[in-house]
């Protein structure tokens, strides 16, 4: 698994949640979403990407509102392959997400590297995106450039959202990884990647954990999250 994530730049671990581990994440997302009566909102640039509407239902920092993802996010399951992503032993979270694509409407989101964001000195930035239910292509799933990371940093445009240049870097160029419930998706921050519009009839539900080698020190000071610097494995040597 590792060679393929260092030549390629993402790597996808099939069941690394059980079925009934997935479908029960799932109703916490869902249940979560709803007591946070979570608006509908989408990205400014999506709606040049298709022209109908399309709605994302998401919330940060999802371990401050339900325990079932401080329990996730620290599971040696996970926690051990983050590991091998980031070369250290030692694990420091960055932030977490929750993205519910609703069926039929699920907006899509550009080619772009997360870096753009929120870029590190060491780029041993990488994100594990859970799927609590099935990701094929038509639900929107996940589309990457292999090997595009080795590139390091690009430009991206700001605009409607930090994406790279639509015409140079077209969703349909993409390679789309196909998952299943309980699969998690590891890619580097600098992995050129997006995600398509929900097209079908249910729900696209994931779980988005950024980590970091907590020695790689951010180069700027941006994108702060109430949870950034929790050690979900390992020690921070520099404490």
């Amino acid at each position: 698994m590792i060679d393929f994530y260092r030549e390629n730049g993402y790597a996808l671990v099939k069941g690394l949640l059980t079925p009934d581990e997935a479908a029960a994440y799932r109703r916490e997302t869902h249940e979560l979403i709803s007591r946070l009566r979570a608006v509908d909102p989408t990205w400014a640039v999506a709606r040049r990407l298709t022209e109908r509407h399309t709605e994302l239902r998401h919330c940060h920092d999802a371990q401050f509102h339900a325990g079932a993802f401080s329990r996730l996010i620290v599971d040696p399951r996970f926690t051990d392959v983050a590991a091998e992503v980031v070369g250290s032993p030692n694990v420091q979270l960055h932030h977490t997400k929750i993205f519910i694509k609703p069926a039929e409407r699920g907006s899509p989101f550009p080619m772009h590297q997360d870096a753009a964001h929120f870029p590190h000195t060491r780029h041993t930035m990488a994100a594990a995106i859970f799927h609590f239910d099935d990701a094929p292509e038509e639900k929107g799933c996940v589309r990457v450039v292999p090997g595009s990371h080795l590139g390091g940093p690009l430009p991206h445009v700001e605009e409607g959202g930090w994406h790279l240049p639509l015409d140079e870097w077209p969703l349909s160029s993409a390679v789309p990884v196909e998952a299943e419930a309980g699969d998690v998706l590891f890619l580097s921050y600098l992995l050129v990647h997006g995600s398509g519009v929900n097209t079908s009839g249910d729900d696209r539900t994931t779980f988005l954990v950024q980590f970091r080698d907590p020695e790689d020190e951010p180069a700027d000071d941006v994108h702060r999250s109430r949870g950034q610097g929790m050690m979900l494995r390992g020690f921070a040597p520099h404490v």
